[in-house]
């Protein structure tokens, strides 16, 4: 995420380092470096001046009467203007209501199905919600099987008629059915639709007015770039909706569309998505986004995902069986389920402060634990729960079962041994770490 811009940005901060004090010449490089950094992320050229005015302006006036190495002050004025660019603070979602009534807007193929359905997900599980879908697209019978699917996966009804083409009667009937069942929240997925469309961008005006909602969301892919701001802009001027979900942001994106999609319409960007997965939906926190782009890592953002899927009790079993020399391969297996709940691979290394630089050139995928899965995969229960067992004619069977060499598997369990080892030496020396309670 950010990779491109985020490279760019530091190399022209780097200018600064090591220089005595900020003066109008150094500030005024190091900010042409950084504008042409925001226009190759396909942030619009006024942004991009008005953007680095108030960074050179701000750098000026506090090099006055802050004694900080220049470069580290570049960074924080940078950090907190990008900052104030994506909005400050996080803005949360309207729930109020009986039901609430979430209305989904945007293009087609921007993913709106797809975020109905985690946004469904993200409500049922993090803020105890119970949720309706409702299939509003009727020119796409596509759209309808995918959250119906979508919805059994989550375990969320979904609201469909069939032979009804009328969005507006479909959602009516909808929320009337919601509310006599005491649902919480109604989203209604609706029909993608170009802005040009006059006869769409009416219908989907019809449907705001007559159902009223709590929340009117635009679906915008966040690799459309400039694309994605302009339609933003066309959108909300017929829908005047409350904030944006940004797609696809895990893509190969230049970033311009999360750094200015905020500005240009002065609405909040509420939402992210970041993978396929229906977890893979984050809240957009501006001065955490600031921090990856500028390399910083986001560790609140890594701490929370963690201690959504710790267990104290699970926790203190696991360090009961080290600490006996009892932690065997299922439990291996079971924590790496728990890892890989928390999200890719790629977006959670880019949350550690300095990873991104080590692991600039190193292909990151989800398949990472696969050769590992394989071979415990490949081993009897018995060998699973009884590691010291794993003799030579054992482990030849599961480098044959798992595809890999008789090598792969004895670095496995050497590696193993050793993990074991380490994770035993430190349980023996006190309870399990307690993670702070989230403040909802």
């Amino acid at each position: 995420m950010f990779e491109s811009i985020s490279s760019k940005i530091e190399k022209a901060l780097h200018t600064l380092k090591g220089k005595g004090s900020i003066t109008d010449i150094n500030i005024a490089e190091t900010v042409k470096e950084v504008r042409k950094a925001l226009l190759d992320a396909d942030v619009s050229y006024p942004i991009a001046k008005e953007f680095t005015d108030k960074v050179k302006a701000e750098a000026l006036g506090r090099n006055v009467i802050q004694s900080i190495e220049p470069g580290q002050l570049m960074v924080k004025i940078v950090h907190e203007k990008l900052t104030e660019l994506m909005g400050s603070a996080a803005v949360d979602i309207n729930t109020k209501g009986t039901p609430a009534i979430i209305l989904i807007a945007g293009l087609q193929g921007s993913g709106k199905t797809t975020f109905s359905a985690k946004l469904a997900h993200y409500l049922k599980t993090k803020k105890n919600k119970s949720v309706m879908l409702v299939a509003g697209d009727v020119y796409r019978p596509a759209a309808i099987s995918q959250l119906q699917t979508l919805g059994q996966q989550i375990q969320v009804p979904v609201f469909t008629e069939e032979g009804n083409s009328d969005p507006i009667d479909i959602a009516t009937k909808a929320i009337r059915d919601a509310r006599m069942k005491g649902t919480n929240v109604v989203i209604v997925d609706t029909a993608g639709r170009l802005a040009v469309d006059e006869e769409m961008m009416n219908e989907i005006s019809g449907l705001k007015q007559s159902l009223k909602p709590q929340e009117t969301l635009f679906v915008v892919d966040a690799m459309t770039g400039q694309d994605a701001v302009n339609t933003a802009k066309a959108f909300n001027d017929r829908l005047d909706f409350d904030g944006v979900v940004l797609t696809k942001l895990d893509g190969d994106t230049r970033g311009g569309a999360a750094l200015t999609i905020r500005y240009s319409v002065q609405k909040p960007i509420k939402f992210v998505g970041i993978g396929e997965k229906m977890e893979a939906l984050d809240v957009f926190h501006p001065d955490r986004m600031a921090s990856r782009i500028l390399g910083m890592g986001d560790v609140v953002s890594l701490v929370e995902r963690a201690q959504e899927q710790y267990d104290e009790e699970e926790a203190r079993k696991i360090q009961k069986k080290l600490i006996h020399n009892e932690y065997n391969f299922e439990d291996f297996l079971s924590q790496i389920g728990q890892v890989k709940k928390m999200g890719s691979m790629k977006d959670l290394i880019g949350m550690i402060p300095g990873m991104d630089k080590l692991t600039k050139n190193v292909e990151i995928t989800d398949d990472a634990f696969k050769p590992i899965e394989s071979m415990i995969g490949s081993m009897t229960p018995y060998e699973r729960r009884n590691p010291n067992c794993l003799n030579g004619s054992r482990k030849q069977r599961i480098a044959a079962g798992s595809g890999h060499s008789i090598q792969d598997v004895n670095r496995f369990v050497k590696q193993f041994e050793e993990t074991r080892k380490m994770m035993k030496a430190v349980s023996s020396k006190g309870k399990p770490p307690r993670l702070p309670k989230r403040h909802r």
